[in-house]
């Protein structure tokens, strides 16, 4: 049986990535009425699996009472310690720096009976008959009123179009306010690690993902299927280039290819495992043009509509820290909607006090994303040891937050101004 809506408003969640599907499960264990909508045909089929290897992501979960779920569906002893191993990507890729976390793990409790499949969100308004209640719109024509809309629908989200929009504007369509080209690009590729091997790729693979850092690039390679074939993401960037100041033509693609050979030219002068690494990548390798929302936005809520994820914040992917950001977006928007004195009447109230309180946060990881990046790719000590202290304490902020505080900050808030 559906568990009965306990508060008397109902909640609309656009998008089933891990921020929106994290978000609908609490929501729907705390007794509110949720449907969650995704654009994709099949069930989740761009999110199997939600990283639990950042802490701030583990605390969360546990606080929304997912993470035991979460662990009892996987085999016994399938847990491990990973985080990342850093060399250096030229000369002989001395260790560098070693950083470790926490455990991964999968995670999909959605109740199907309230997940829409195939309902790609083209528009959200208001109903002038009752104010308060919105209209979601969708691209076959098909329509869902509800009190309540998050927006977890990524960095190319339409229910931004209606937060960003001054109230009476029209909205619809894909809006490409607030992102840019973040002057990154992403080559990836999967190669077979025997290949690698028997070409005399000398850096030792574990199943811990490896990063070779050097000028303006950095390579990352992850063991994946028992350690068979090897994941690789070769990133690419500008620093003297301001984010924003040069996106590409209108039309251009996000994700392209690019030939083997221009790869290998991007890296040349690199060290000798690269060169055997790239020598292996596809002859036609998908180069994918990152993009961040920028600049930031002002609020992540205009009335009874909220963002979270990507839709708000979408960074740099540098600090692995985009879905950790979600993850906690969900947990305080699931706090706050689930209080005893969250009602219809003061949701508007609480989905302001959300954004306060959290785009500061997200804001400071989204800029330490940006650093991270620039200290990969950077200049740096002529020593391991100098690289060491150049990497040192990236991660600390983003890992070691204080939900709890959060929280009781966004109570204080709401009492102070007599939502509460």
């Amino acid at each position: 049986m559906s568990t009965p809506n306990t508060k008397g408003f109902q909640v609309a969640v656009i998008g089933g990535g891990v921020c929106g599907l994290a978000c609908a499960i609490a929501l729907q264990n705390a007794g509110i009425a949720v449907e969650i909508f995704e654009a994709a045909v099949c069930p989740f089929q761009h999110c199997s699996a939600i990283s639990l290897s950042r802490p701030n992501a583990i605390r969360a979960l546990e606080a929304m009472g997912l993470l035991n779920a979460v662990l009892g569906k996987l085999p016994p002893g399938s847990l491990s310690s990973k985080g990342f191993l850093f060399y250096s990507g030229v000369g002989n890729h001395e260790l560098v720096y070693d950083v470790r976390t926490g455990p991964e793990a999968e995670v999909g409790l959605v109740d199907p009976r309230h997940t829409h499949f195939n309902k790609r969100c083209t528009s959200i308004s208001e109903l002038p008959a009752s104010p308060g209640r919105l209209v979601v719109h969708f691209q076959d024509g098909s329509t869902h009123e509800t009190d309540v809309v998050l927006g977890a629908d990524g960095i190319k989200s339409v229910v931004r179009d209606f937060v960003v929009r001054a109230s009476g504007a029209a909205v619809g369509g894909a809006n490409e306010k607030h992102v840019a080209f973040s002057n990154t690009a992403a080559y990836r590729g999967l190669i077979p690690a025997a290949l690698l091997k028997a070409a005399g790729f000398k850096t030792q693979l574990t199943d811990r993902p490896a990063c070779f850092i050097g000028p303006d690039k950095h390579v990352i390679v992850v063991p994946i299927k028992n350690g068979e074939l090897i994941n690789v993401a070769a990133f690419s960037a500008r620093y003297d280039v301001p984010i924003g100041s040069q996106d590409p033509p209108a039309g251009t693609p996000w994700v392209d290819e690019i030939s083997r050979e221009d790869l290998q030219k991007e890296f040349e002068g690199w060290g000798s495992d690269i060169a055997t690494l790239l020598r292996f990548m596809p002859e036609k390798t998908i180069r994918w043009s990152v993009h961040v929302v920028y600049p930031p936005l002002e609020s992540y809520a205009r009335g009874r509509v909220a963002l979270l994820g990507d839709a708000a914040h979408a960074m740099l992917p540098h600090l692995g820290a985009g879905a950790g950001q979600g993850i906690e977006d969900a947990f305080l928007l699931t706090r706050l909607l689930s209080h005893p004195q969250a009602s219809v009447g003061n949701v508007q109230a609480i989905l302001q006090v959300y954004s306060d309180i959290r785009r500061p946060r997200s804001q400071m990881v989204w800029d330490a994303s940006q650093r991270a990046g620039a200290v990969y790719d950077g200049p740096r000590g002529p020593t391991a040891q100098g690289s060491a202290e150049d990497l040192r304490d990236l991660w600390k902020p983003v890992w070691r937050h204080d939900l709890d505080a959060e929280f009781e900050d966004a109570i204080g808030k709401l009492r102070s101004n007599t939502t509460f």
